[in-house]
């Protein structure tokens, strides 16, 4: 089965789309369900990447559970009452969606009630049999992270990480597209950081020949950055981070209002559900999925108050997002 957009589902983005921007002039509401949902299949990762939690192997709210994994109740739940109205499902958060087994059977149950899905990947634990397993699950879109064509460069950002491995990944990802005849859509990401700055037009001409069907480059979260950070860009129209003329750093300006909070959520391998993918610490949760509704949940008082504070730039961890 392919993309469905059923009218309730139509219907259901109208409605967000018109709830959001009847809060741009003061009218904060929610009569609509989340149009996209990202759920977390694994709340842990190999890799030990320098500007991410689970990378670093701080707090996790749901790592520190003892809950590392999605159990097959949270997830029929999140699919159950996020598929009549919502048009994509991302399997990705913090963590590494590949040490979580049943993802192919998550992706294909998702393809089957007619979602768009989306998986994002180190691809450090990717082997022709899991990209066999992706494809034939109707897979629409998968994202693999790769930060630098050498050993150098790549492993500057992605430590403990492979860079041959996440080549043979595409390879894979490819072989089992072209074998299968699938239509899976094969993304190769690069975070934009000085130690691969030098390697960016060669990206753009290597990518398709290492298996990926479009190149994205994305701008970098970084933490401690007032006084400059060893992996931001030379070139600041790359960067997140803007030098002031006291020679701080400090975010760029950044746009009132944030689609996402009306659009979307985030629910955790634990069931939190949270506003969105910067909530790292689950600081802001709505509830929990187990004991509610998720619709409930959306429209409930938490998340309006959150999506007020984010409109009144009050939030903390909007201060910190660049969408």
């Amino acid at each position: 089965m392919s993309v469905v957009l059923t009218k309730y589902r139509a219907l259901n983005a109208l409605r967000c789309y018109w709830n959001y921007a009847l809060s741009l002039v003061g009218l904060v509401r929610s009569s609509h369900m989340p149009v996209f949902v990202s759920v977390e299949p694994a709340a842990v990762c190999q890799l030990r990447c320098p500007e991410c939690p689970v990378g670093q192997r701080s707090h996790h709210p749901s790592a520190g559970s003892g809950q590392p994994l999605m159990p097959r109740e949270v997830w029929e739940k999140v699919l159950r009452e996020a598929a009549p109205y919502a048009h994509t499902m991302q399997f990705y958060f913090q963590g590494e969606p590949l040490l979580n087994k049943d993802l192919p059977q998550m992706v294909s149950e998702a393809h089957e009630a007619g979602l768009y899905t989306i998986v994002s990947t180190n691809a450090q634990a990717m082997t022709q049999e899991t990209a066999d397993a992706l494809v034939s699950a109707g897979l629409s879109r998968i994202i693999v992270s790769m930060d630098g064509l050498t050993d150098e460069s790549y492993s500057a950002y992605r430590v403990g990480g492979s860079l041959d491995q996440c080549k043979a990944a595409l390879r894979y990802m490819r072989d089992a597209k072209t074998r299968l005849h699938g239509r899976t859509t094969i993304e190769l990401q690069c975070l934009r950081l000085r130690t691969n700055e030098h390697e960016w037009a060669e990206f753009k001409k290597q990518y398709k020949a290492l298996g990926a069907d479009r190149l994205v480059f994305k701008t970098a979260q970084l933490y401690g950055y007032e006084n400059g950070h060893p992996l931001m860009p030379a070139e600041p129209r790359y960067s997140r981070y803007i030098q002031g003329a006291d020679g701080q750093y400090r975010r760029k300006n950044l746009r009132r209002g944030c689609l996402r909070v009306w659009s979307g959520v985030v629910v955790t391998t634990t069931g939190e559900v949270l506003p969105c993918c910067y909530d790292k610490a689950h600081a802001h949760a709505y509830g929990n999925i187990m004991n509610a509704h998720l619709k409930d949940l959306f429209a409930g008082e938490k998340a309006a108050a959150f999506r007020k504070a984010a409109l009144d730039e009050q939030a903390e961890i909007c201060k910190e997002c660049w969408k």
